[in-house]
């Protein structure tokens, strides 16, 4: 059984590989066309194969939770312990910051900055809402013997759908929000609206949360 160090250096490089992709995939985009339907494929291809990868190398280790969102359902319905979730969500935090990072550098760009993005509207919040409560009603469904092995797939798919069906493009996760406002290119957000987009997980999170609870009860 891998300690808990371990396992928040796994959630710490799984999230920092999440991160770096949707940056990195996203600067690539916009350098290879000016085409923005083109320019969104391509980033959320990349991301949706990175992420089934990242799940099934990551998920033996610390259950591959790489989301605040997640790791607090797993608090609330009492699947682990508050100092595990905590030490999760810190290594999710620091991962996303410093995959961002990384994807500057890689692309020349200046490691340190911030973005301009503003991207918050009510539809942009409604859909973090739906984006995010789809993730957890998937994640929750699913999350029973014989049928979590479907997790990663379900998850990318998901998230695939989502990036073209909600208005917010399919964030859903804290730690990606706060990650990508360290890079001022085609996936950033802007600092004023992070807060909003949080708590909009967060209430996607309740929501999902609750889908769950209907859908599996006897």
């Amino acid at each position: 059984m891998p300690s808990l160090l371990k396992k928040a250096i796994a959630e710490f490089v799984g999230t920092a590989l999440l991160v770096c992709v949707v940056a990195a995939s996203g600067i690539q985009a916009t350098r290879l066309s000016s085409d923005g339907g083109v320019e969104l494929l391509i980033n959320i291809s990349s991301i949706v194969l990175a992420l089934i990868l990242i799940i099934v190398v990551v998920a033996p280790i610390s259950g591959a939770q790489l989301n605040p969102i997640v790791s607090l359902v797993e608090l609330v319905t009492k699947v682990q312990s508050l100092s595990r979730t905590l030490t999760f969500i810190a290594a999710q935090f620091a991962g996303a910051i410093v995959g961002a990072i990384f994807a500057n550098v890689m692309f020349d760009l200046p490691a340190l900055q911030f973005s301009g993005h503003t991207r918050v509207t009510t539809g942009t919040l409604i859909g973090e809402v739906v984006a995010t409560a789809g993730l957890i009603a998937v994640i929750g469904v699913l999350a029973k013997p014989g049928h979590n092995k479907y997790i990663p797939f379900a998850v990318a798919a998901w998230v695939y759908s989502a990036c073209f069906f909600t208005s917010s493009t399919c964030f859903a996760n804290p730690a990606v929000t706060i990650g990508r406002a360290f890079t001022d290119t085609y996936v950033g957000i802007a600092w004023e609206s992070v807060l909003p987009f949080i708590l909009a997980q967060l209430v996607g999170g309740v929501v999902g949360l609750g889908l769950v609870k209907v859908a599996t009860k006897a």
